[in-house]
C-alpha cells in the first residue's frame, strides 16, 4: 500500500525554513556596518582633539553634521526601497558609507574632508537603516522566514545595529590608542565589515520587485497609521539616540580628566558598553511588549532618567566608573525605546507604507543626536550637571505624555 502524502507539508516546509535564517543573517551585517560606521567616529573626538587641535566645539558639531546627512538618506530612502527594491538601494548605501569612510580616513592630511566624510557618513547610513531594517522584518517572516511575530521580525534589525555600534567604537578606540596613524588606521575594520556585508547581502532575495512610477505614486488619502505614529512613537523616538548620544560624547570628555593616557581607550569601552546593553535589554524588551503595548516604551524613558541622574553625579564627581553605569542605563533605555519603536511601527503600517513609516521612525530617533551638541551650547549658561538633570526631568515629561496619550487612544 502506498504510503500517504502528509509527509510532504513538513519536508516542504523544512525546504522553505532552511534557509530562512540565512536571508535575515546576510541582509543583517548590512545594518552592523552602518551602526559601525556611525559609532567608529565617537570613540576618536578626544584624538581628533589631542592630534588635529580640533575644538570641543568643531569635534561636536562634526558628530551633529552626521544627522544633516542622516536625515534626507532616511526619508527618501524608503521611496527608493519601495519603487527599486531593498537590495539594490541598500547595497548603493553600504557603497556611500564606504566612500565616507575613505573621505575620514584622508582627514588627517586634509581636515576639511572631515565634514562630508560624516555627511555622507549620515546619508549612507540613513539610507542604510531605512532599506536595511526593512528588508530583514521581510526575510525574516513568510514566505522568506519563520520569525514569530512581525514585531519579533522588525527588532533583529535593532539588534544587528547595536551590534554594530558596539563592536564598532570598541574596535576604533583600541587601534587609536596602540597603533600609529590612529586617526587612518581605525576605520579601516570598516571597509573591511562593508566589503563582507555586501558579499553577504548579494545572496539574500529581493522581497519586493521594481515599481513602475504610477505603482509608486502616493496616495491620496490619510493612513489610519499616521495618527497613533504621531501621538505614541514620535515622542519617544528622540530618546532611542539622545541616550546613547550623550554617553558617546559627552559623558567621556567630563570624567576623564584623571585617566591620564587612556581616554581614547575609556571612551571606546563606554561605545562598546552603551549599546551592549541594549543588546543585553531584547529579552526583556520582548516580555514587557507581550504585556502591555506601552510598557516598553515606559521602562526605557524610566530606565534612560535614571541614567542621566547617574551620570549627573558621575561628572559632579568626577567619577569615570560611575559614569559607564550611567552608560550602561543609557544604553538600556536606547534599547528598550529602539525595540517599542520597531515593534509599533511593524504593527501600525500595512506592507506597502512599511519602508516610509520606518524611515520617518529612524528620522525622529536620530534627531537625538543633536543633543550633545544642544549639551556644548548650554555648557556656557549651566553646570553640565544640572544639563544632564534637565534632560532626565525632559525624559520623565515624555513618559507622562505617552502615558496620558496612550489612555486617550485606547478610551
Amino acid at each position: 500500500m502506498p504510503l500517504p502524502h502528509a509527509p510532504a507539508t513538513p519536508v516542504g516546509a523544512a525546504a522553505t525554513a532552511a534557509p530562512a535564517p540565512r536571508h535575515w543573517l546576510r541582509a543583517g551585517w548590512l545594518m552592523t556596518a552602518s551602526g559601525w560606521s556611525a559609532n567608529q567616529y565617537s570613540s576618536l573626538l578626544g584624538a581628533y582633539r589631542a592630534h588635529l587641535g580640533l575644538t570641543a566645539a568643531t569635534t561636536t558639531a562634526l558628530f551633529a553634521v552626521y544627522v544633516v546627512g542622516l536625515i534626507p538618506g532616511l526619508l527618501v530612502g524608503g521611496p527608493l526601497a519601495d519603487r527599486h527594491g531593498r537590495r539594490r538601494v541598500a547595497l548603493t548605501a553600504l557603497a556611500v558609507s564606504a566612500l565616507a569612510t575613505c573621505l575620514l580616513m584622508a582627514g588627517p592630511a586634509a581636515p576639511a574632508l572631515l565634514w562630508p566624510g560624516r555627511f555622507l557618513t549620515g546619508v549612507g547610513a540613513g539610507t542604510l537603516l531605512t532599506a536595511g531594517s526593512v528588508w530583514i522584518k521581510e526575510l525574516s517572516t513568510p514566505p522568506y522566514g519563520t520569525a514569530p511575530s512581525p514585531g519579533a521580525a522588525a527588532r533583529r534589525s535593532g539588534l544587528f545595529l547595536s551590534a554594530g555600534f558596539a563592536t564598532g567604537g570598541l574596535a576604533a578606540a583600541l587601534i587609536a590608542q596602540w597603533a600609529p596613524h590612529p586617526m587612518v588606521l581605525a576605520y579601516i575594520p570598516h571597509l573591511v565589515l562593508a566589503a563582507a556585508a555586501a558579499l553577504s547581502a548579494r545572496r539574500a532575495p529581493e522581497t519586493v520587485p521594481a515599481r513602475t512610477a504610477d505603482a509608486a505614486a502616493p496616495e491620496t488619502t490619510v493612513p489610519a497609521h499616521r495618527t497613533p505614529f504621531r501621538r505614541l512613537v514620535v515622542p519617544v523616538a528622540p530618546w532611542v539616540f539622545a541616550a546613547p548620544s550623550i554617553a558617546f560624547a559627552v559623558l567621556p570628555g567630563l570624567v576623564d580628566t584623571a585617566l591620564h593616557g587612556w581616554q581614547t581607550v575609556y571612551a571606546g569601552v563606554i561605545t562598546a558598553v552603551t549599546p551592549g546593553a541594549g543588546l543585553l535589554v531584547a529579552p526583556l524588551a520582548r516580555r514587557l511588549s507581550a504585556r502591555h503595548r506601552l510598557a516598553t516604551a515606559a521602562t526605557g524613558l524610566l530606565v534612560t532618567a535614571a541614567g542621566l541622574v547617574t551620570g549627573a553625579l558621575a561628572v559632579a564627581h568626577a567619577q569615570p566608573a560611575v559614569a559607564l553605569c550611567a552608560a550602561a542605563l543609557l544604553g538600556a533605555g536606547y534599547g528598550l525605546c529602539v525595540a517599542y519603536g520597531l515593534t509599533e511601527v511593524a504593527a501600525l503600517a500595512p506592507p506597502h507604507h512599511l519602508a516610509r513609516l520606518t524611515a520617518r521612525f529612524w528620522a525622529v530617533c536620530y534627531l537625538g543626536f543633536c543633543t550633545p551638541y544642544a549639551v556644548t551650547l548650554l555648557g556656557g549658561a549651566f553646570a553640565p550637571p544640572a544639563i544632564l538633570l534637565g534632560i532626565a526631568a525632559a525624559a520623565l515629561l515624555t513618559l507622562a505624555a505617552v502615558l496620558r496619550l496612550g489612555a486617550r487612544s485606547s478610551a
